[in-house]
């Protein structure tokens, strides 16, 4: 690495630049009203192989540019550019390390909330170790938020975009406020929804649960990963809608996202979830989203693109 985090490298519209050169319009709309979309990728170091890889970067991708779609702003870039542009930054910062990187579409210019261009695109790379604390914890110790998730009548939770994250931000506060590591919100219609910027599961008697889709969640590729890994092991998995109450009774639980990765949930609401520590299940599904995300389980090969 050539640079610490403050004087790292990042993409911006083109180029190469000091993040400390990157510059928005502070009338932009993106500035302004939170007019932007994003994906946090995240990459790892695969020591015996010396090689670093991007975890299911081509869903990443889909997901970003469904995203613009549906928010209904102009991209102008390719994945062919996004994928270059991210392999391009990474190198300039010489990383051999995990990382978490965010790549953003965002509206510049002196537009409004309702414009839709002018387009532009940065892609900044961190260490994993130097993202923010809820992800580089061993266990969390969560709330249930007395905020409601935002549902697909308001602001659509499919739509992973910088406004969505006040949402986020509301039950977070209040739960760290309170003394709590996270938080977990419910829907309009009072079930678990999610965590704030994480979705959630929960283990019953041997059976992974989670909620649907509709539910007011992420269309999360880390939760695609968990069930499908779960899949593959030949463990039972329940989308459906899941009551308050359950999250205190249940024998595991945890939060998962691609920063976050696979996080034990330790207690909610000061109810103890199992015995307190990590369970069972929830340590073998994290094993298998490392060995998955370094490129070392053979069997899901296709999830991962070698940077450089």
């Amino acid at each position: 690495m050539k640079t610490d985090v403050a004087n790292r490298f990042i993409w911006y519209n083109g180029g190469i630049v000091n993040v400390n050169d990157a510059k928005v319009n502070i009338l932009s709309p993106t500035a302004q009203f939170g007019l932007n979309v994003f994906e946090g990728i995240p990459c790892y170091w695969n020591d015996e192989e010396n090689r670093l890889y991007a975890f299911r970067i081509g869903d990443h991708y889909d997901r970003l540019i469904r995203s613009a779609k549906l928010l209904q702003i102009d991209c102008p870039y390719s994945k062919e550019d996004m994928q270059n542009a991210l392999t391009a930054v990474i190198a300039a910062n010489e990383y051999t390390e995990n990382l978490s990187v965010r790549q953003t579409l965002f509206v510049d210019g002196f537009g409004s909330w309702g414009s839709e261009k002018p387009v532009g695109m940065f892609v900044a790379p961190i260490p994993k170790k130097n993202t923010s604390a809820e992800y580089n914890k061993n266990g969390l110790n969560c709330s249930v938020t007395s905020y409601r998730r935002i549902s697909d009548n308001t602001l659509p939770p499919r739509i992973k975009c910088g406004a969505n994250y006040i949402n986020s931000r509301f039950g977070q506060r209040e739960a760290v406020r309170n003394g709590y590591d996270a938080c977990i919100f419910l829907n309009e219609f009072g079930k678990v929804a999610e965590g704030a910027g994480s979705c959630f599961f929960m283990v019953k008697n041997g059976e992974l649960v989670t909620p649907r889709l509709t539910d007011a969640v992420l269309e999360s590729i880390t939760r695609d990963t968990v069930i499908k890994l779960a899949d593959f092991a030949g463990i039972k998995v329940c989308e459906r809608a899941v009551d308050r109450t359950e999250l205190y009774t249940c024998d595991e639980a945890f939060l998962c996202g691609s920063a976050m990765e696979i996080t034990p949930v330790l207690s909610v609401d000061k109810y103890t979830v199992g015995d307190g520590k990590t369970g069972k299940l929830t340590a073998e599904l994290h094993k298998a989203y490392l060995e998955a995300a370094t490129g070392k389980n053979k069997s899901f090969k296709n999830w991962v693109t070698p940077v450089f």
